[in-house]
């Protein structure tokens, strides 16, 4: 019950309506018991007595009473809901700020659908769980201790009779409470599982065609609901048992109270009033003791869910305790033996790298396919922390600066370009450069060639693209890439095969912005065509996390090793491709 006093804690935010649910739960409750009260004069008094002052006073007390529960039932419900909505509010908000603070490795290892099941399923259980389960948690706990209450005023001998069954529904309904967390934790990973393998899916569609593999996904995807069907199957029946056997109990109960009400009645110690006030609070007790028990798969799901995204709350983030500032680098980088092993790894992805990078130069980075390139680049934003080695900026380690003063020095156009379901303003001025002014947006849309396209669409630079882009071409995306570059203006530029996937005429359109965007600049371009690397001031081959070669086109053409090698291949495959 650690993540339910801790979710407890965030919810006492809102204290003042808690506070309001609560007196209404009390008040609910209490006027269970008032109810059972009453019977007692309405039977005594109004049937066996013929008293006709009572006729009229208690049933106007009982709808008194009721127009009194029923605001009370109002104020709970109205304020467990807006304590609810807020506390999921709350988390969805944090978590979110959460999984945008952790490192990168973190993205690595949990797919993004498994990400936003957790914003959105295990969120949603847990308001559920908060609220409705709450409610009727404390609301039913209440009425039951009321209602017993009457019963023991009533007569304490047929009460005690009952009170050994007690132990024994609180042992069922514990005993179910554990199985039930036990099985929603994994439905809760099975959702999370169906929603990634659902998107992963349907995001590559045409992959899923051309290689005919619907019959495999739809069977994988059949395999993980057959899954996810079988325990929620199991959470049903272990409620139905557990439900059956807790009113075969209260029917026990039931069956004693009338047994014991029967020899009391024989012996003159109970009139027909208190018989018919204990099986009134009997009666109303059975449903709150059904409802604690149901309610027990809600609770426990919720609990479940609490303990998944405390546990995120609580995982590190990016490590950012570097105290240098930093306006505007000279852009001078320095690989001094680094070496980077991703988590849980055997094999480093990168192996004691050394080079220098000059202010205003352009370093070309070529090698086989998982060969560390990516990483090597990713390691200067700090996205991947080095094992061993270090980076320094301007001859300070990077790690000493302030991690968003370091961010701001490096502009990043990768091979595919993310864009949001925005205006193209909004994806040209993304993020701290929100603020820059129309013009200065305008015009590194015209550095980028991205200006003649843009006036062609609806509205300009206020058309929204969609997601990810998905009204434009991708050269149209990679200029909009491009543009939020040059806005940015950063001492760094890196460009991970910012052409690869353009056909030749978008290629060349892009190739004439990067030729105006990299100079005077640090420039580190992972290449997949040789032929754009050419006019690198240096090229590092690297083969296996190693840097195997570093030089110019030229001297690393006359060496004869994998540069060359490399180079041949991929002039072969275009002169007979």
């Amino acid at each position: 019950m650690r993540a339910y006093r801790r979710l407890i804690s965030v919810a006492w935010v809102y204290w003042p309506l808690l506070l309001a649910a609560t007196i209404g739960m009390v008040i609910e409750a209490l006027a269970a018991g008032v109810f059972a009260s009453l019977m007692e004069p309405m039977v005594n008094e109004t049937i066996v007595a013929r008293n006709n002052d009572l006729r009229l006073s208690l049933p106007l007390a009982i709808i008194a009473l009721f127009i009194v529960r029923g605001a009370a039932t109002f104020t709970t419900d109205y304020g467990m809901a807006r304590v609810g909505r807020a506390v999921v509010r709350d988390l969805r908000a944090a978590l979110m700020e959460k999984y945008l603070r952790m490192p990168s490795t973190r993205y690595d290892a949990e797919p993004v659908p498994a990400m936003v099941s957790r914003l959105s399923y295990d969120t949603e259980q847990l308001a559920h769980a908060s609220t409705h389960s709450l409610k009727i948690l404390i609301t039913d706990t209440l009425t039951i201790a009321v209602l017993f209450a009457v019963m023991v005023y009533q007569s304490y001998r047929v009460t005690a009779a009952v009170i050994v069954i007690v132990p024994l529904i609180g042992l069922i309904v514990g005993r179910v409470s554990r199985r039930y967390r036990r099985i929603n934790q994994g439905i809760q990973d099975g959702v999370a599982d169906m929603t990634a393998t659902a998107e992963q899916a349907l995001a590559g569609h045409q992959e899923v065609k051309i290689y005919d593999a619907q019959d495999a996904e739809a069977r994988r995807y059949a395999g993980l609901i057959e899954r996810n069907m079988r325990l929620n199957v199991k959470v049903e029946s272990t409620r139905a048992t557990s439900s059956a056997v807790v009113q075969l109990l209260a029917a026990i109960a039931l069956a004693m109270i009338l047994y014991y009400a029967g020899r009391e009645a024989v012996k003159g110690r109970m009139d027909p009033g208190q018989f018919v006030a204990i099986m009134t609070a009997m009666m109303a007790m059975l449903p709150s003791i059904k409802r604690l028990t149901n309610v027990q798969s809600s609770i426990q799901r919720g609990v479940a869910a609490a303990q998944r995204l405390f546990g995120l709350l609580d995982a590190p983030e990016e490590t950012d305790d570097g105290r240098v500032a930093l306006v505007r680098a000279r852009g001078e980088l320095r690989f001094e033996n680094l070496s980077i092993r991703y988590h849980g790894a055997e094999d480093v992805a990168l192996r004691n790298i050394d080079f220098l990078a000059r202010p205003g130069t352009v370093t070309a980075i070529v090698g086989r396919s998982g060969s560390g390139k990516t990483t090597l680049v990713r390691a200067i934003p700090r996205f991947y922390e080095p094992d061993s080695g270090r980076i320094t900026l301007d001859g300070v380690p990077l790690g000493d600066y302030r991690l968003r003063d370091l961010r701001r020095q490096i502009a990043l156009v990768g091979q595919r370009a993310v864009l949001f379901d925005d205006t193209v303003a909004a994806n040209i001025a993304y993020g701290a450069m929100a603020g820059a002014e129309r013009a200065a947006i305008e015009a590194a849309a015209d550095q980028a060639h991205a200006s003649e396209f843009i006036r062609h669409l609806p509205a300009g630079f206020d058309t929204r693209i969609g997601e990810n882009g998905a009204l434009l071409s991708g050269g149209q995306r990679q200029r909009l890439a491009l543009a939020r570059a040059f806005l940015k203006d950063a001492p760094i530029l890196i460009l991970d095969e910012a052409t690869a996937a353009l056909d030749s005429e978008s290629e060349q359109l892009v190739q004439d912005a990067l030729n105006h965007l990299i100079p005077h600049r640090t420039t580190l371009v992972i290449a997949h065509r040789l032929a754009t690397v050419e006019h690198a001031d240096q090229v590092l081959v690297l083969d296996r996390g190693a840097l195997v070669e570093c030089g110019r086109h030229s001297e690393l053409l006359a060496q004869g090793g994998l540069y060359a090698h490399l180079y041949r291949l991929q002039f072969r495959e275009q002169e007979f491709g």
